[in-house]
């Protein structure tokens, strides 16, 4: 037993420290252009952390000018942001299942007061790692489900800016909205048809009260897919597909209006 152990620390320590680079790997690269080039007399000067981080995305994060989308960037950027992203996610959806699911039958004193009582009682009663049940199914539905998104997002938005550059050379924010409605709701209803069966295990995982129940999404899949068919695993899809377009969209819009009086340039 003793060298089991000391074999599944020796793992554990091991992903620890490929998470710790993996995680810091961008930071330290900032630092390294910033020790290199402000320290020499007549190098590229960095302002700060902030300006090296902006020049390294716009030189060496971009494709030449009207390339078409490069999905071997695209993906994995999206998938790494989407994994981050789950972290915080996790929590906050339990949290928010927790306190939506309260039947109103169940008595005032089995019920939560907010947001916080729950997360606290379900710290005390299930400890810390309790708040982050479903996170594996949260990390894997946003990670392929930004994937999925961005390509969606970046192919969607190439293909109409080319088409709008072939009937008029006129270019103007009314077009950007356009675009951005068009690009950003199909963004969204991909990211939701691909994933959605992961979010119908993540529910069933947050809201159940066996804890002791499996956690691995793909066992809660194959049962719902036994007792109910594929439809089953695509329950929700009407309200999440409808809220997906016009929700996406209003994002994108404004993030890419935003973007343009802020001065950031785009392709």
């Amino acid at each position: 037993m003793g060298e089991t152990s000391g074999y599944k620390e020796y793992v554990a320590g091991l992903l620890a420290g490929v998470a710790t680079v993996f995680t810091g790997h961008p930071f330290d690269t900032v630092k390294v252009k910033l020790q290199k080039h402000n320290t020499v007399a007549h190098g590229m000067q960095y302002k700060n952390g902030l300006h090296c981080t902006a020049r390294i995305v716009k030189i060496e994060g971009e494709g030449p000018p009207n390339t078409r989308p490069q999905p071997q960037v695209i993906i994995p950027a999206a998938a790494y942001g989407g994994a981050i992203i789950s972290f915080v996610l996790c929590p906050s959806e339990l949290v928010k299942m927790q306190v939506q699911g309260t039947d109103s039958l169940v008595p005032k004193s089995g019920r939560y007061s907010g947001p916080l009582d729950c997360a606290l009682k379900t710290m005390k009663t299930e400890g810390v790692t309790g708040i982050f049940r479903g996170g594996l199914t949260t990390l894997l539905r946003e990670s392929i489900g930004n994937a999925v998104f961005f390509s969606v997002y970046e192919y969607v938005r190439h293909y109409m800016h080319l088409q709008l550059k072939a009937a008029s050379s006129d270019h103007n924010y009314l077009n950007d909205v356009g675009i951005g409605i068009v690009s950003g709701g199909l963004g969204g209803v991909a990211f939701w048809s691909s994933v959605l069966p992961l979010d119908v295990a993540k529910t069933i995982i947050q809201t159940s009260s066996d804890k002791s129940s499996t956690k691995n999404p793909f066992h809660i899949l194959k049962s719902i897919y036994g007792r109910s068919g594929l439809s089953g695993c695509y329950t929700g899809l009407g309200p999440t597909i409808a809220r997906a377009f016009p929700a996406n969209a209003a994002a994108i819009v404004t993030w890419e209006l935003a973007s343009k009086l802020l001065g950031v340039e785009r392709e």
